[in-house]
């Protein structure tokens, strides 16, 4: 229907006009989750290109507690990787670990880092990585000093001893043994621990050790140029001619073995030594602290008789200071006279003369020979070696030298280097002489006789007894078992002394008298028969005496049996005026 407006009815009205009002999009909040998770991944993903270090590979023997993904790389216990992946070698004998360092990091990656598993340890040198029981294995990191870039390590299969930066240095120390020690052995000055032992190689070159130790800073200054070195493994026992000896540092270093230094006797404390100062690993202390030694002179020695209890080593003394050692024993054969001696070498140190050595040798004792021609003149002097016993429970023996004026001349002669001295027979030979001869005499006396003629002597006096008073029965009982000790002393200690068994046939003799003479005066019935009597005992009672008087000092010095009887004190008042 159509209107028009009032105003000009001859046109139509048009329709009123209506306003639409038009709504603008809007936007969901579901939205919201995915664009702030884009958010946080595009801000990782700019993190981690800015914060990406060097990617290396560390090649280990075994994969043992390396995990992908979760084992940690750690610089002085602050993260600064991860393990990526692991696989092995081409060879099928290796493993590799594929390790992201963080940026920060970047500069571990050098030359001369060194990487290894951190896992628990138990060594000489202690426990470590006991922290690993509950976070796992991880791989240390000692970072390197060098300016030369790396990517690809070879992994230390256990920990360095000694760290970058650690304080203190490093020392080298020549052995030709190298005893109970080890890495981790701990290094003792006065029995507290100040260092270790970080390694040790063989040299075939010079066919001995270069053992490795490392001293802690604060220790330093007790190393001089002058310090002796000695190894203080385990328990040291020894039995020689020096007696019985046992040394030992601490329990630790029984198990583990250890090194000791000190310094040398009478030395004033030098400057300290400089870092990889090199020093000589003495066996024991007793041989580092030895005088200086200096350069050995060669002797040569010729002994009589058996050398058993001289070993190699054994000490050649001059009036009791050791001047040398014993190197070696060996048999020779005197064709002139058919006999075989023992020739011992031996090395003798002339410094350890001393005074004596400055004294007869003046400006020249340095010069070549000097140290021979002294030699020489001390044995025109009387100088002699003689075997002597160190340790009667051993029976160890000992070259001793000392002077004996009134030894035959003997001269010293040197040939190829090697200067023989003269010896005289030890006091142990000599009295092992003269006990074979004095055995070899009483071998010959006839014990085996006196023994039937005392048991007929005693059947005599039983018979003899029969017909007497008591008081003579006991005095003839009395005798009898003087007799009966007598033999049965005769009988223990075997031939006895030739001058003693003389004084007992002459006791035995008077006894027998006696009673053949009691006897005849027994059947003799004009004889006065209680005077007779009376004498007999008397005679008895003498021999009986006598005999007990012998028993007693054999008793009392049974060396009267080699030595003969001793001389009698002097009277009190002897040498005075009356």
């Amino acid at each position: 229907m159509s209107t028009t407006d009032p105003d000009t009815p001859d046109q139509p009205r048009l329709p009123e006009a209506r306003v639409i009002h038009k709504r603008r999009p809007q936007l969901s909040l579901v939205w919201l989750v995915p664009l702030l998770a884009l958010a946080i991944g595009a801000s990782l993903v700019v993190r981690s290109v800015l914060q990406a270090g060097p990617s290396i590979e560390i090649e280990f023997r075994t994969a043992e507690g390396l995990e992908a993904g979760k084992t940690e790389v750690r610089y002085k216990e602050v993260v600064i990787g991860r393990v990526q992946t692991v696989r092995l070698t081409d060879n099928r004998k290796r493993v590799v670990a594929f390790v992201k360092l963080d940026r920060a990091a970047a500069g571990v990656a050098v030359d001369d880092t060194r990487f290894w598993v951190v896992r628990p340890r138990v060594g000489l040198g202690g426990i470590s990585g006991i922290g690993t029981l509950l976070s796992g294995a991880y791989i240390g990191v000692d970072a390197g000093q060098s300016e030369q870039e790396r990517t690809e390590f070879v992994g230390l299969e256990s920990p360095p001893d000694v760290l970058r930066g650690e304080p203190g240095a490093v020392f080298i120390l020549r052995a030709g043994d190298l005893g109970s020690l080890d890495i981790g052995s701990p290094i003792y000055y006065h029995r507290t621990p100040v260092g270790r032992v970080v390694d040790y190689t063989l040299d075939p070159g010079a066919d001995d050790l270069s053992v490795k130790i490392f001293i802690e800073a604060p220790y330093l200054r007790l190393l001089t140029p002058d310090t002796l070195f000695w190894n203080a493994s385990g328990v040291e026992l020894s039995i020689d001619a020096n007696g019985l000896n046992l040394n030992t540092q601490t329990v630790a270093s029984v198990i583990a073995g250890g090194v000791a230094f000190d310094q040398a006797p009478g030395s004033l404390r030098g400057p300290p030594a400089a870092a990889n100062t090199q020093f000589t690993l003495f066996a024991d202390r007793r041989t580092a602290m030895e005088p200086p030694l200096g350069r050995p002179l060669p002797v040569r020695m010729v002994f009589d008789g058996s050398l058993r209890g001289l070993a190699p080593g054994a000490p050649i003394d001059l009036l009791g200071v050791e001047i040398g050692k014993v190197r070696s024993l060996s048999l020779q054969y005197d064709a002139e006279h058919r006999r075989v001696p023992v020739q011992v070498l031996a090395d003798i140190f002339p410094l350890r003369l001393g005074a004596v050595r400055g004294a007869l040798s003046g400006p020249t004792a340095d010069a070549p020979g000097a140290d021979a021609a002294l030699l020489k003149r001390l044995v025109q002097r009387g100088l002699r070696a003689q075997l002597r016993t160190g340790n009667l429970l051993t029976g160890q023996l000992f070259v001793a030298m000392d002077f004996y004026p009134k030894a035959a001349l003997a001269p010293a002669t040197l040939q190829g280097g090697v200067l023989t001295l003269p010896t005289v027979p030890g006091t142990l030979g000599e009295l092992q002489t003269q006990l074979a001869d004095i055995m070899g005499k009483l071998s010959k006396l006839p014990i085996e006789d006196i023994g039937r003629g005392l048991a007929d002597t005693l059947r005599q006096a039983d018979t003899t007894l029969k017909d007497l008073t008591p008081e003579a029965r006991q005095a003839l009982a009395e005798a009898k078992r003087m007799l009966l000790s007598t033999q049965t002393l005769l009988g223990q200690i075997g031939p006895e002394a030739q001058a003693s068994l003389a004084e007992l046939r002459q006791a035995m003799a008077a006894a027998r008298t006696a009673i053949e003479r009691l006897d005849r005066n027994l059947l003799d019935e004009s004889a006065p028969m209680q005077l007779k009597l009376g004498l007999t005992l008397e005679e008895l009672q003498r021999a009986a005496q006598s005999l007990r008087l012998l028993g007693d000092q054999l008793q009392r010095h049974p060396e009267s049996l080699l030595r003969g009887k001793p001389d009698d004190p002097p009277l009190p008042d002897a040498g005075k005026p009356p």
